[in-house]
Parts: C-alpha cells; sequence; structure tokens
C-alpha cells in the first residue's frame, strides 16, 4: 500500500502531535498513521498501514453512518463527533474525532483524513468531579451547598426536629433523605408525607390513621402515616400549606410525640423523627396569621436553606452532564456531550423550576436530540428568553433561524462558537449583576477567591461602578 504523499516535514509534525491522524485511500486503506494513533488504538503503524479502517478502529459508526464516508460524498467536514473505538485488548474508547477530504495538487479527491482524540481522560476526570462534588444523592461544587454538606452528619445524629426551606425543585426531599440515611434510624422507614396535596379531612385520616367505623366507608382499621413511621422518619413535604385549624394537631403530635387515630380513645405514642419542608416564606404567612408561630418554632429546631439554581450557577454544568449521562444510560445510547456553546446558554438561563426543570430539560434534549453532540439549536425555546437577539448571533443562531428554522442548523453549519473563556466572562458578569458588583459575594457564588475573581474582571475587563 502506497502511503500518502505528505509536504517536507509534514509527518514529523503529525508525528509530533497529541491527537491521532490517519488517511484513507478511496478504497478504504489506510494510507497514514502517526505515532499518536498508535498510542490511542493500541495498534502498530505496520499493522495499520494497507489495512481497511474499519478493521482498525471497529467503532459503532463503521458499519451505518461513517463519518469519514460522510465528508467524502458530500465534501463537508464533520467536528467533534463523539464515537466509541474497540482496541484489540476489547476496551471500549470514547474519541472525539473530526474528518476532512483529502485532495491532490490537482484538486481531486484521492481520500479522507480523520483526526481523533482520546476522550478517556476527560470523562475520568468527570466522573471523579462528580464524586468530590457529592454527597449523598446531592451533587454542588456551591460553597453554600458544601457549608450544608458538612452540617448534615451532625444534624443527622440529633433527634432535633428539621425544617429544609427552599424553592420548589431546589432538592429538599433529597436532603430529607439523606439525613435519614445518615441517622440511626436509617434502618426504619422514611415516609414520605405531601401536605399541600391534601384536605384537612383526608390529611388528619392520612397521617394519624382510622379506627373501622369512624366514618362511612371506614370498613376496617388502617394505620396511619405516623404509625408507618414508627422506629424511623416522617417527612412532612409542603407543610407551609397545611391550613391553620390542622396546624393545632400538628403541633401536639410534634411538641408531645402522641396521637389519637380518627374514631379512637386511645393515645398512641409516636417513635419518629420529624424532618418538614416548605416552599413558602414562612415569616410573612406568620405575619399575616396564617402560620402559627408555636407550630413554626417547633419545626424550625434546626433551619437549612437550600439556594435556588440561578444562586450557584457553577453547579449547571456538573448537574446537566451528571443528568445527561444517566438518561443516556437508561436509554442505552452511545456518549452524548453537550456543547461549550450550548452549555453557555444554559448558563444564562433564569431556572424558575430549578434542579428539577434542569433535570427536565436534560430529558428533553435526550429524547429528542439523536445527535451525538448538543448544539443550541437543541435547546428548548423558553431557555433563550432571557438572551437578547443581538445576542443570540453569538451563540451560532441567528432571529430567523430562532423565529422557526432551528432545525436547519447542521452539526457543519456552526456559527460563531462560543469559546470556554467567552462562557467563563458571561458567567463572571451574570454574578456579578447578581451580586450588585460585590466582589467578596460574587467570588463566593463562584466558588473562587477574590483574588482570582479580580484577575479576571482585569483579564475580562469587566467595569465595576
Amino acid at each position: 500500500m502506497k502511503a500518502t504523499a505528505f509536504p517536507p516535514n509534514t509527518e514529523v509534525i503529525l508525528d509530533s502531535i497529541a491527537d491521532g491522524v490517519f488517511t484513507v485511500d478511496k478504497n478504504w486503506q489506510i494510507t497514514f498513521f502517526n505515532r499518536a494513533a498508535e498510542e490511542i488504538t493500541g495498534v502498530m503503524r505496520e499493522d495499520a498501514m494497507g489495512s481497511y479502517c474499519h478493521h482498525i478502529f471497529r467503532a459503532n459508526i463503521c458499519e451505518q453512518g461513517c463519518a469519514l464516508k460522510q465528508t467524502i460524498a458530500s465534501g463537508h467536514r464533520i467536528i467533534n463527533k463523539t464515537i466509541y473505538i474497540v482496541r484489540p485488548d476489547g476496551r471500549r474508547l470514547p474519541v472525539s474525532i473530526s474528518t476532512a477530504v483529502l485532495r491532490d495538487q490537482e484538486g481531486n479527491i484521492v481520500g479522507g483524513v480523520e483526526t481523533f482524540r482520546d476522550l478517556s481522560l476527560i470523562e475520568n476526570l468527570r466522573s471523579r468531579l462528580i464524586q468530590e462534588n457529592s454527597f449523598q444523592d446531592i451533587i454542588s461544587r456551591n460553597h453554600q451547598m458544601k457549608k450544608l454538606f458538612s452540617m448534615l452528619p451532625d444534624i443527622a445524629r440529633s433527634e432535633s426536629t428539621v425544617l429544609i426551606q427552599g424553592d420548589s425543585g431546589t432538592g429538599k426531599e433529597l436532603f430529607a433523605r439523606s439525613l435519614h440515611q445518615l441517622s440511626g434510624r436509617k434502618d426504619g422507614p422514611l415516609v414520605v408525607v405531601n401536605c399541600g396535596a391534601l384536605p384537612d379531612t383526608l390529611l388528619e385520616s392520612e397521617l394519624f390513621g382510622y379506627k373501622a367505623g369512624a366514618f362511612t366507608d371506614a370498613k376496617k382499621d388502617k394505620p396511619g402515616r405516623f404509625a408507618q413511621a414508627e422506629g424511623g422518619t416522617i417527612f412532612l413535604d409542603e407543610v407551609g400549606d397545611v391550613s391553620p385549624a390542622f396546624q393545632v394537631k400538628l403541633l401536639r403530635i410534634i411538641q408531645e410525640k402522641t396521637y389519637q387515630p380518627l374514631g379512637s380513645n386511645k393515645t398512641c405514642r409516636a417513635d419518629l423523627r420529624v424532618v418538614a419542608a416548605t416552599n413558602k416564606n414562612l415569616s410573612e404567612l406568620m405575619a399575616q396569621g396564617k402560620f402559627r408561630q408555636d407550630l413554626f418554632y417547633r419545626l424550625s429546631v434546626i433551619e437549612l436553606k437550600i439556594p435556588p439554581l440561578k444562586e450557584r450557577k457553577e453547579d449547571i454544568p456538573l448537574l446537566a452532564n451528571h443528568f445527561l449521562q444517566q438518561r443516556v444510560k437508561l436509554q442505552g445510547r452511545e456518549m452524548v456531550t453537550i456543547s461549550d456553546q450550548a452549555m453557555a446558554v444554559l448558563l444564562q438561563y433564569h431556572y424558575p423550576g430549578n434542579v428539577r426543570e434542569l433535570e427536565n430539560i436534560i430529558e428533553y434534549l435526550s429524547v429528542l436530540c439523536r445527535e451525538e453532540t448538543i448544539l443550541p439549536s437543541h435547546l428548548p425555546e423558553r431557555v433563550w428568553e432571557n438572551i437578547p437577539p443581538g445576542e443570540r448571533e453569538t451563540h451560532g443562531l441567528t432571529n430567523q433561524q430562532m423565529l422557526g428554522e432551528k432545525e436547519k442548523l447542521s452539526h457543519t453549519e456552526y456559527l460563531a462558537p462560543v469559546k470556554i473563556k467567552e462562557m467563563e466572562e458571561i458567567v463572571i458578569r451574570r454574578a456579578l449583576e447578581q451580586n450588585n458588583n460585590h466582589r467578596l459575594a460574587t467570588a463566593r457564588q463562584l466558588g473562587i477567591s477574590k483574588a482570582t475573581l479580580w484577575r479576571k474582571i482585569k483579564k475580562y475587563q469587566i467595569r465595576i461602578d
């Protein structure tokens, strides 16, 4: 097999770079194979030369959807497509590939060239990053969240009542589950009750249970949620929605740890730990006379406040990639990545639904995006609402494309990509705005030192009034 003829010194240069490079002729036989290609694939150059490329790489796209074949047929380059190859030892390796047409001096197509980069190190680093920033099932690198993580073991060991406050979708139930799992009651049940989903009459029978004949259709005794949580933990979610009349009954069981099932004269003692949560501002409700002060003080012996996602933007890439890999694994798909440009858009969204909304957005993308890389054109329309029309071209989308022609934006038609440093500048500017240009508060939100923040402000020439 005749090797590809490169200009003088080209082969030396290609052998010195970290990316794998190989070329094929029109028969799909390899005509060049650099040193990095040997290291990544585990195949020696002399074994690769003259072999069919699909015999060497055994990639998941070799039989159908070969990127190099598409490029030679269409003349369009493919950039940073994520695939898997299989090494001779059987190990599957994630790589990012880019393809181009190979032409001779007269401009005739004589084959194709493909570069590829080993992504296994990036995947390992991503997994380690998630592990280092995880506590139980909660993932965050935000300094406020890390402070809560450090408190949870001590709180869990106590028997004190805990009130978890935070907007809907911030993960209050995850904190309640962590408290239970870290406590001495972990072998007992964790019973979850959504207090806002039931009217008082149903809530009372649901929590306290009832005796046969207590009301119509009460054919037999039914234990309530407090009885079911015996020896464990009961989690009263949305406790701020409980009516003032029922708050009195709730106060008694929290204060005295006793209750009476409906239709019974017998007082039952509750051996359990109470954890409550709310997305309401209980201070405002108390001022309006809608929530009892004595109940509040009983519930909030220990108070945890979970910050909304808009105040911990540094968690968005971590959470988005975590949710995406979960969805991809469930669907049995190969690796899917989020482009820097799409991530830059996700970082600017305000997430009224918090972490739950981010998870829903990622699920939407995993269902509707069938490509290996998620681009801004794949994002749901609402994510763009905070980005002015003039800024949208920075993310590779024109106003016309945003108005309904987003499907025309292909992988090879991508315009003006946002680089990592531009994404960093966007995040810093947004954080400064949220903190009224207070540098210490901004540094804390971003999880960096004040000196590092100041260097980046000067680097990006950000003006602070």
